[in-house]
């Protein structure tokens, strides 16, 4: 059966992933946008979360919402007020949805929202599940915010499912382009002890476990979106290098020298998080991609 879904985010990566396969697979998409534009296909609806405004008429015919919207975590350096705008983008953005979902008439029923798995923090070899408790950094403090105030959906009785992004892999975008660049240039090497758990997803799989949340009754709670087989950063340098045909330094860069040019912002290479993916394969979801060579042969090889 066939399925309206209003999808906020969908500038992103995963956004426009989501978009192009919902499309084919016959749903209909309309998305909210801070600024007016065209899209084949796709309704395009107007919100300002800063103003707490929104075009209610986004509403009509929709029976789901994929709530991806936040500001790119990546891009700029962490002062308090930028801490403040990645914080309040989630939180702010969620709370309008709720809002007009409480006031406008409506036949929603299904709110499936991003979430991330900085929520754990930097935890070493510990093995993390759902039922794990947060961290204490900034990355934690902000996941855990967020989750709370998608949590607030449960009063609208909406089914709510909450996905743990993990480190998403696709060629020239996010965290494998970031990671690449300097492996590229000949200068690849592993960051701080290179020992920290990198939690990868390769980008196809994300994209099937929104489908796979928007689909089954059954799924309820939070997830982590996480490929079953984690890596260490090292291995993760070497691979994505065996990929591109370039050395490895033999040397790491320096925790104190990441921390020196990063700031806060270092602990989005350092934290370890070796988290499981056991609760959404027992859900049904098959991975495609389990190991990471294999995800990044097709991502290169593409």
């Amino acid at each position: 059966m066939n399925q309206h879904i209003l999808l906020t985010g969908a500038t992103g990566m995963l956004g426009k992933d989501l978009i192009q396969t919902l499309l084919k697979r016959g749903d209909q998409v309309s998305i909210l946008s801070r600024k007016p534009h065209q899209m084949e296909q796709v309704k395009v609806f107007l919100w300002d979360v800063d103003q707490q405004k929104i075009d209610t008429s986004c509403l009509e015919g929709v029976d789901s919402i994929i709530h991806l919207a936040g500001e790119n975590i990546s891009k700029g350096k962490w002062t308090d007020q930028r801490k403040k705008e990645i914080i309040d983008s989630r939180v702010l953005s969620t709370q309008l949805l709720f809002k007009t979902l409480a006031t406008v008439p409506n036949q929603v029923k299904k709110f499936i929202s991003a979430a991330a798995i900085g929520y754990y923090g930097n935890r070493g070899d510990e093995l993390l599940t759902e039922e794990s408790t947060p961290g204490h950094n900034f990355l934690a403090e902000c996941c855990i915010q967020w989750e709370k105030a998608i949590d607030q959906g449960q009063q609208l009785k909406l089914r709510i499912v909450k996905i743990r992004t993990g480190v998403v892999l696709a060629k020239n975008d996010g965290a494998l382009k970031a990671m690449a660049t300097p492996i590229r240039l000949f200068a690849g090497a592993p960051l701080g002890s290179g020992k920290q758990w990198v939690p990868w997803i390769h980008y196809q799989d994300m994209t099937r476990i929104y489908l796979h949340a928007l689909d089954n009754s059954s799924l309820t709670g939070v997830y982590n979106a996480t490929a079953p087989f984690p890596v260490t950063n090292r291995e993760m340098t070497k691979a994505i290098a065996r990929q591109l045909h370039r050395p490895v330094w033999p040397f790491s860069v320096p925790e104190k020298i990441l921390q020196l040019i990063l700031g806060e912002m270092s602990s989005m290479v350092l934290n370890s998080t070796h988290t499981t993916a056991q609760k959404i394969e027992s859900s049904g979801f098959i991975f495609k991609y389990t190991q990471l060579e294999q995800a990044l042969s097709d991502i290169y090889g593409a």
